[in-house]
């Protein structure tokens, strides 16, 4: 019987239940080199579809002999091309996975972190396991509160009305860089509060509500505190939710720390970062559970999928927050930045309101990994 093809979410739900999975990526060599998918139990290779065209019997000669093999390219349709042409050399068990790329990187997965007081009360974080992005919904008696959407927005508004739940605020945490948010286009949908730290304001186009330190949003009998927290912006403003979570935008992640640097100001805000990670952190409860709005590596996923781990636990494993000199904090920061994300002026221009692109636009400016800690 022949494999039907599988769609994104079906593969996500594989890596994250830690199934094995075979990946035969036939893009180019580059393309694969600088992000692909990847898992604890995923198994991935690089044949090129050009090398698999001109020597279909070598291809086959590299893959494994169980399936099934699940090829991928960037938008769905060279890997068809791939599999009709292996399967004509003889490979078994091997289909294409709908999308590509682009919906690895698009799909939304959303896990259960914890009850919260209130008639259904619960707290979700939305797993982009293609971007290594994190967002939040948070649920109280009916009301909703929706933190660092992406611009895939149905993700959250199915969820949503599945739910029946009447969105209260929409809240972004800093202007981002990375990704395109979806927090604004949700707030004017359905008449939410939309929540903006106003220090990131640097000529934004669109009216908002400012998110300050020690102001109050309350969802149902759920409280959320925004805490200033500078150093990946100057605005970024940390949420702690019922006194129980830490949710830490772009600032602190499980295994490294926020990078200052892509607004261009890296030497004028690696201080806030240190103060923030240093002074302010270390004045809030060490039992706090840190929720962040990106990871980097696949091994910062919980069993379940999630991201999380305890503040004062993060305090003794990440090294980035173990550094005394604030010299040598400096220089590990601002000698050390990854590459920045792909297309990121023009995204913070787009978040900003000063840019409009159409959907595959904005499909092309998040291509690629998210790049947003040190």
């Amino acid at each position: 019987m022949s494999l039907q093809p599988l769609e994104v979410k079906d593969l996500v739900k594989k890596i994250m239940k830690k199934e094995t999975v075979f990946i035969l990526d036939v893009r180019g060599e580059d393309d694969y080199d600088s992000w692909k998918i990847e898992g604890d139990s995923v198994k991935s290779m690089n044949i090129p579809l050009k090398e698999i065209k001109e020597n279909p019997q070598k291809a086959k000669e590299k893959l494994p002999d169980d399936g099934p093999i699940y090829v991928v390219c960037a938008r769905g349709i060279s890997s068809q091309d791939g599999v009709e042409i292996l399967k004509e050399a003889g490979v078994e068990n091997i289909i294409h996975v709908v999308d590509g790329m682009n919906g690895w990187s698009e799909h939304l997965e959303p896990v259960k972190i914890s009850r919260l007081r209130g008639d259904g009360g619960a707290l979700y974080q939305f797993v982009r396991l293609g971007k290594g992005c994190l967002s939040y919904v948070i649920e109280s008696n009916g009301e909703a509160a929706i933190v660092d959407p992406n611009r895939m927005t149905h993700h959250y508004t199915e969820f949503i009305e599945e739910q029946g739940l009447t969105i209260k605020a929409v809240v972004d945490t800093h202007l981002h860089a990375d990704h395109i948010s979806g927090g604004r286009e949700i707030a004017k949908q359905y008449g939410a509060a939309y929540y903006f730290p106003e220090k990131d304001d640097e000529g934004v186009e669109f009216e908002y509500t400012p998110l300050k330190d020690g102001d109050e949003i309350n969802v149902g009998d759920v409280t959320i505190k925004p805490f200033y927290s500078p150093g990946h912006t100057i605005g970024s403003t940390s949420l702690i939710v019922d006194d129980e979570f830490l949710l830490t935008g772009d600032i602190l992640f499980v295994e490294s720390i926020g990078r200052p640097d892509l607004a261009g100001k890296a030497d004028d805000w690696v201080g806030d970062l240190r103060d923030t990670l240093y002074e302010r952190y270390k004045n809030l409860s060490s039992e706090l559970t840190v929720l962040p709005s990106h990871f980097g590596e696949m091994s910062e996923l919980n069993d379940d999928g999630s991201v999380s781990d305890r503040l004062d636990r993060l305090y003794e494993k990440n090294k980035k927050l173990n550094v005394e000199n604030p010299e040598e904090f400096r220089h590990m920061v601002t000698d050390h930045l990854p590459d920045e994300p792909n297309s990121h002026e023009e995204i913070r221009e787009t978040n900003m309101g000063r840019k409009h692109p159409d959907e595959d636009e904005k499909t092309t400016m998040e291509t690629g990994p998210n790049n947003c800690s040190v």
